[in-house]
């Protein structure tokens, strides 16, 4: 079994490049750090969790 790298998001390359802030509608950028998907015009980190994306704001942690 391959193990996952923590540098590159848990989800598909293509869907990365189609996801956007729920927010403010801007490209989303992979976190490794803080295993996130990342919104800079909003401020806000969305978390990934078992490879599905959580877009929702209340579930964002602040930048």
């Amino acid at each position: 079994m391959i193990e996952p790298d923590a540098n590159f998001p848990p989800i598909e390359p293509w869907l990365l490049e189609k996801l956007v802030c729920p927010v403010t509608r801007t490209p989303l950028r992979w976190d490794a750090g803080r295993h996130a998907l990342v919104s800079e015009a909003a401020g806000l980190a969305f978390p990934v969790r078992d490879g599905v994306p959580v877009l929702v704001a209340r579930q964002a942690r602040p930048l």
